[in-house]
């Protein structure tokens, strides 16, 4: 009897809670729904309020608009450029210092990984990253978006805990059979990690896809604009030009939706190829072994 009324309650509760992602996954979705439903719909309907979660008066007409701009495609192709590179470096970085500071003989390992903690707390500000930037010759180059952000204390983190995980025996047996540092971590390391890899993989590729700020405080060059930055001057100037009637502003809600449901893509086209290891990256790095 006992266990039938505790089955019971173990059902209900996770009936209840089965509901309650339902609902807040739905509450999450609605108004990615009605951004990308106000991309599809005609003026009239946005201006009659009838665009909810499903276009109105389907039309193609603001991406046409948002992809007829000259520098459009070419800040989304340098973006993606600019994406893979800033995601191979600062891959290549935050593994480079995460595997020597795994290692428990590491001659002042502690003081090195305080360091990288304390960054985590003690943020210098705008204008003196600016300042350093700038006296490195950075200011409307490249590097200016490659190199300032390039590693993070917090993924460096996680992935020296992926190595701190991997069995000692291993690394053991790579010494065993003649492996050095660089072979044993290129050979047996990494492939251990790589859901963790992966995982990192995606967060430095979403960090740097949606930066604005470093484009902003560093590039002058129209050249050397990201997606983002191009995005953001066109709804800008739609803005501007949006003071002079109704109309022309429904045109500016209408191609802003474009705008978001564009800048989305690259990350919804990647996202279901690392998803698979998002969850074992993360509980890898997590858990010091």
């Amino acid at each position: 009897m006992g266990s039938n009324i505790n089955s019971r309650t173990e059902k209900l509760f996770q009936f209840f809670w089965s509901a309650f992602f339902v609902i807040i996954t739905v509450i999450a979705m609605v108004p990615i729904l009605r951004v990308i439903s106000m991309s599809f719909s005609t003026k009239e309907a946005i201006l009659a309020g009838k665009v909810m979660v499903w276009p109105v008066g389907f039309t193609m007409e603001a991406y046409e608009r948002a992809l007829n701009s000259g520098s459009f495609v070419r800040a989304f192709g340098y973006s993606i450029v600019l994406m893979i590179g800033s995601t191979a470096l600062s891959l290549i970085m935050t593994v480079l210092a995460a595997y020597p500071l795994s290692k428990k003989h590491l001659v002042g390992g502690g003081l090195i990984m305080t360091l990288f903690v304390l960054t985590m707390y003690l943020n210098p500000g705008v204008i003196p990253e600016y300042l350093n930037v700038r006296d490195f010759g950075m200011i409307d180059t490249v590097w200016s978006l490659l190199i300032p952000g390039a590693l993070s204390a917090y993924n460096m983190i996680i992935m020296c805990n992926a190595f701190k995980g991997i069995d000692s025996a291993i690394y053991d047996a790579a010494k065993i059979d003649g492996c050095g540092e660089t072979r044993t971590l290129l050979s047996v390391a990494l492939p251990l990690v790589y859901p963790t890899i992966a995982t990192l993989g995606l967060f430095y590729a979403v960090g740097r896809w949606n930066g604005i700020s470093d484009v902003l405080y560093y590039i002058n060059s129209s050249e050397l604009f990201t997606v983002q930055m191009v995005l953001k001057q066109f709804i800008e100037s739609i803005n501007v030009t949006a003071e002079e009637g109704i109309q022309t502003n429904l045109v500016a809600d209408n191609i802003k939706a474009a705008s978001i449901v564009i800048s989305m893509l690259p990350m919804l086209i990647v996202y279901p190829f690392v998803q698979k290891f998002f969850t074992k990256g993360i509980m890898i790095g997590a858990v010091k072994g």
